[in-house]
């Protein structure tokens, strides 16, 4: 016989408003929600801490970091996604989206990218399959527009891995994320420790690529979506004509757009707009780009993604909560809206029915402190 879980006296972050209740879970699903601060015996008196769905993340690329946690080493794929899993567990992230690169540049020794995505996938899949994970995890195809493997490694995955969602990420040089190369050669010189003259044939090559195969890889990767069932995402849009293709291709959300006028041209064609959280908890981008909270403040920002900091996704929903005055609106980029935006209807909201993926927490101004993270009502963290 299973025993309800009931979270009582708790603050209630329903989808547009903030109740005081108590939430009954049973057999991994909501149950029933009630209004009031009463207690019923033998359930837990959440204190007035706030009660949420779980995080819902589309974009992270902590699994990378597990997986190389230094330049060129590799760390073990199998104890690189349990320790991906649990840190995304004990940040209230109950649902992510597994970056996974797909596109490779094999010919440039110094900075290139070797094939791994449909190995990480299977990885990924089979440790779900074998209930070795804390939480759901759905795959998510960084498909590299900018690199020479990319058509052959999109062939290798079909509608029977429910990739969840293609985003088009053109890195080259000079243009979007990147518009100032400056900023490029900071990350990419850091990150492989390429000399100057390395980096600029590092520019060369990746312009040449993109000059010889872009158009034909972006086209590549829209019909994969459609062909896997899909989302598609765009990835750092900087101008309205940019968000216009994106429209025309069917994007659904854009990553990180990189001006208030790609941002503003999103909204205008019903274009979901993703900000990195960590952007929003530091005040400003690390790329040099419009900051997230000026977006928000212009009604522009509809989701966010913890992008590289698991802890920044929660903690940005607060920041989002107490600019608008609104903790259920905050906590609604978090988790009603990125669940809509990818179709998962079943979580990212309290309602009876509803699969019981719940964070508890409470904050100190705008740094939240979890006391209980659940998926499908079995406590993970």
């Amino acid at each position: 016989m299973t025993t309800d879980l009931v979270l009582a006296n708790a603050r209630l972050l329903m989808s547009d408003e903030t109740v005081t209740g108590s939430l009954v879970v049973r057999d991994g699903h909501i149950a029933a929600i009630d209004t009031g601060r009463a207690v019923p015996k033998g359930a837990v008196d959440c204190d007035g801490d706030y009660v949420a769905p779980g995080l819902v993340e589309l974009h992270t690329d902590n699994l990378e970091r597990h997986i190389t946690p230094r330049p060129k080493v590799a760390w073990p794929h199998s104890a690189a996604i349990v320790a991906h899993d649990a840190e995304l567990a004990s940040t209230g992230i109950t649902t992510v989206f597994d970056a996974i690169r797909v596109g490779s540049i094999l010919s440039n020794s110094d900075a290139g990218y070797n094939r791994y995505a449909r190995q990480m996938a299977d990885e990924i899949l089979a440790m779900r399959a074998a209930g070795m994970l804390k939480i759901s995890h759905h795959l998510h195809l960084r498909a590299e527009i900018c690199s020479e493997t990319l058509t052959d490694e999109l062939d290798e995955f079909g509608p029977e891995d429910r990739v969840g969602i293609v985003s088009l990420m053109d890195h080259t040089p000079g243009q979007r994320q990147f518009r100032d190369v400056s900023k490029f050669a900071d990350y990419v010189r850091g990150k492989h420790g390429l000399s100057s003259e390395g980096f600029q044939a590092y520019v060369d090559h990746l312009c040449a690529l993109q000059a010889r195969l872009g158009a034909h890889h972006e086209a590549a990767a829209v019909a994969a979506a459609a062909r896997y069932g899909a989302t598609l995402a765009s990835h750092d849009d900087t101008t309205e004509d940019q968000v216009g293709v994106s429209a025309r291709y069917g994007v659904g959300v854009a990553e990180f757009p990189t001006t208030e006028e790609a941002a503003r041209a999103c909204k205008t064609q019903g274009i979901q707009v993703i900000m990195g959280a960590p952007n929003l908890v530091r005040g400003g981008s690390h790329s040099g780009n419009v900051a997230a909270h000026a977006l928000a403040e212009q009604d522009l920002l509809d989701i966010l993604s913890s992008d590289y900091v698991p802890a920044s996704l929660l903690m940005g929903a607060v920041i989002l909560g107490a600019l608008w005055d609104d903790m259920a609106r905050g906590l609604a980029t978090v988790t009603a809206a990125p669940a809509a935006g990818v179709g998962l209807n079943d979580r990212g909201r309290l309602a009876p029915g509803l699969r019981a993926d719940l964070i508890r927490f409470r904050c100190a101004d705008t740094t939240p402190a979890l006391r209980g993270v659940w998926s499908q009502g079995r406590q993970v963290a």
